[in-house]
């Protein structure tokens, strides 16, 4: 990933993790791209469900050395997304299965409970899977949110509805714009 790329996310995290997961996982089975207001998309799939979605970042994506093999799965979630950014669809019905700790799940949990339009502190986020006082967990697991978008951790926001990251994209710029689309008051 380049050293623009690294140093304009708003997670430092972002840029090894990506690195990593490209490095040392496995390639998926199932992979598409598509052009979307806040860079070109992509999402990959184990052909029963969305297991990542990857937002550019400097114009480039984690697997982009890579050869698209769409699935049903896929065709849905672009469509989806599609509608999502035409302002149609203000809500994902999509199967997702992601990979990540107990902890990191029951967060994810509760980012996809939030309708379009809804935010969510850090701290209720905490109280809400009973870690009240682990905002850095909290934040950290956010961060390694591997379905972005249609698990919504772009509505986390502070208490005070201050941006204070973001690690998909181009970071911050792009939960801004996806705060925007939604209507969805912030401070930056």
């Amino acid at each position: 990933m380049s050293e623009k790329c690294q140093n304009t996310v708003g997670c430092r995290g972002y840029s090894q993790c990506m690195l990593s997961r490209t490095a040392t996982a496995a390639l998926p089975a199932y992979l598409r791209r598509t052009d979307s207001p806040i860079g070109r998309i992509e999402v990959t799939s184990d052909g029963e469900a969305v297991t990542s979605l990857s937002i550019a970042c400097a114009g480039q994506l984690p697997l982009d050395g890579q050869p698209e093999h769409s699935t049903a799965v896929l065709d849905r979630a672009v469509a989806q997304l599609t509608e999502y950014f035409a302002g149609t669809r203000t809500h994902f019905d999509l199967p997702v299965a992601t990979a990540g700790t107990e902890f990191q799940k029951a967060v994810w949990a509760q980012l996809a409970n939030l309708q379009f339009g809804e935010v969510i502190s850090y701290g209720e986020l905490g109280h809400a899977t009973g870690r009240a006082t682990a905002g850095r967990a909290v934040g950290g697991a956010v961060g390694a949110n591997p379905v972005p978008i249609i698990v919504p951790c772009h509505r986390v926001l502070a208490s005070d509805k201050r941006i204070t990251g973001y690690s998909g994209g181009d970071g911050v710029p792009t939960k801004v714009w996806l705060l925007d689309h939604e209507g969805i008051e912030h401070r930056s």
